[in-house]
C-alpha cells in the first residue's frame, strides 16, 4: 500500500482497480477521510478518491471553492450516480496525472448517492466544477483515468510524458515499469 502522506501517480497499479465497497463505516473509515481530506487540502486539490492515496476503497472527498472564498467540504462513501443531464467539454487535471490538463467533455449536471461519514443517506446534486469533480472522483474508484477520456492522437502525443510519469512511480514504489511503454487504453 502506498504512503497516505502523498497522492499515488500515473503507472501506481492501485489507480487501475476497481475500489472495493466500504462494508461498515467506523473509526478507520473516518480516520480514512480525515487522511484525505489533509492530502486534498495540501495538494490544493478539489477532490480526492482514496485509490489516490494508496487505498482501494470506495469514499472521494471533496473541497470545492465558493463564490464567498469559502469551500463545501463532502465525504462521500460508496458513491454511485443516479441521475446525470447535459454534456460540457472543459478543462480538467489530475492530482494523480501531473503535468497534464486536457479537454474533457463529462455530463454537465449530475446527481450522486452515497454515504456520509454517519452512515446516513445523501444525495448531492452538482453542475459545473461540482459535476466534473463528482464525476472525476468516481472515474478514479473505477480505475478510470482522465488519459482514458481523450482521443488516441492526444494520448499518442502524451506517451512520452505517461511514460516518464510510469517510470517514475516504479522506481517511487519499487517496482518495474511496464516493458511495453505508457498504457494505450
Amino acid at each position: 500500500m502506498a504512503s497516505k502522506e502523498r497522492v499515488c501517480k500515473y503507472g501506481s497499479p492501485v489507480l487501475r482497480r476497481r475500489a472495493d465497497e466500504i462494508e461498515e463505516i467506523d473509526e478507520s473509515v473516518r480516520k480514512l477521510a480525515g487522511d484525505m481530506f489533509a492530502t486534498l487540502e495540501r495538494s490544493r486539490g478539489v477532490g480526492l478518491a482514496a485509490p489516490q492515496i494508496g487505498v482501494s476503497r470506495r469514499i472521494i472527498v471533496l473541497s470545492i471553492p465558493q463564490e464567498d472564498g469559502s469551500r463545501w467540504k463532502a465525504a462521500i462513501i460508496n458513491p454511485e450516480i443516479v441521475r446525470r443531464a447535459g454534456t460540457a467539454k472543459s478543462e480538467e487535471g489530475c492530482l494523480s496525472v501531473p503535468g497534464v490538463w486536457e479537454e474533457i467533455s463529462r455530463s454537465e449536471t449530475v446527481e450522486v448517492r452515497g454515504l456520509d461519514l454517519d452512515g446516513k443517506e445523501i444525495s448531492v446534486k452538482g453542475e459545473g466544477i461540482l459535476a466534473r469533480a463528482l464525476q472525476h472522483e468516481l472515474d478514479h474508484l473505477d480505475g478510470i483515468l482522465i488519459v482514458d477520456r481523450i482521443g488516441p492522437l492526444k494520448r499518442h502525443v502524451l506517451k512520452r510524458h505517461l511514460r516518464k510519469l510510469e517510470e517514475s512511480t516504479a522506481r517511487e514504489e519499487g517496482s518495474a515499469p511496464p516493458a511495453t511503454g505508457a498504457s494505450e487504453k
